[in-house]
């Protein structure tokens, strides 16, 4: 697969590589100062035009280690937002469900992330997703399709701002760690999404329809975690 790095150069060799199938972006406009509390200090909430923005992307995953076969395929409900350390783009998840036990550990022993099991379903047709996703306290029920071809977003739009990000922030150990990713730029389309339950989210959103997105297939590589002292650093 042919992947599109995003600078400063990474350190070592990426650890694992995903496929992610049938994604939808569900954003929110979520004031900064009601996001903050759920950040950690050395963390900015990033804005567009002065509004924080919580996403919710569910999606199916497959999980392939450097040098082995591809091990699992789940589906997974990602909430987040955004976050800017030393010019780097990047992610801030405050969960992520996954249809799978192995998963779930895997990822919270070795990136920290918080990850849960949930009882999860994904039914699709030629054109429609039906994804529901439910644990204790929190819950999902969407059918969504894409209404439009695919493009990637503009450098400077609000669709660029919430999507194209190398990077994700997680804490470990006492201290804030990243994670760079590599992939090409996100073939977005235009969406619809029937949401008939949400509890997904740890601020209140507001009334109204949620910015949509949809991608068939991403291809992505992800590097291991390590401390932002050190990821501020030059890397050879």
């Amino acid at each position: 697969m042919e992947l599109i790095a995003s600078p400063p150069p990474y350190s070592g060799p990426w650890v694992m590589a995903q496929t992610w199938l049938d994604l939808l972006f569900a954003h929110w406009p979520v004031p900064p100062e009601a996001l903050r509390p759920h950040l950690p200090p050395e963390l900015p909430v990033d804005t567009y035009e002065g509004m924080g923005w919580v996403g919710i992307t569910p999606f199916v995953a497959t999980v392939r280690p450097r040098g082995l076969p591809t091990v699992q395929r789940f589906p997974e409900l990602n909430v987040r937002t955004y976050t800017t350390v030393d010019g780097r783009p990047g992610i801030w998840f405050f969960s992520l469900d996954a249809g799978s036990a192995p998963a779930v550990l895997g990822a919270r022993l070795t990136y920290r992330l918080p990850y849960f099991r949930a009882a999860m379903t994904v039914e699709r047709d030629a054109t429609t997703v039906r994804y529901r996703s439910e644990r204790k306290g929190a819950s999902w029920a969407a059918t969504y399709a894409p209404t439009g071809p695919p493009a990637p977003a503009a450098p400077g739009t609000l669709d660029h701002f919430l999507t194209e990000r190398y990077a994700l922030y997680t804490t470990g150990f006492g201290r804030v760690l990243r994670a760079d990713i590599q992939h090409p730029p996100w073939p977005l389309q235009a969406a619809t999404a029937s949401i008939t339950r949400n509890t997904m989210a740890p601020v209140e959103l507001p009334v109204r329809e949620p910015l949509l997105h949809f991608a068939r297939r991403q291809d992505v590589l992800i590097w291991a975690p390590a401390p932002l002292s050190r990821s501020r650093r030059d890397r050879r």
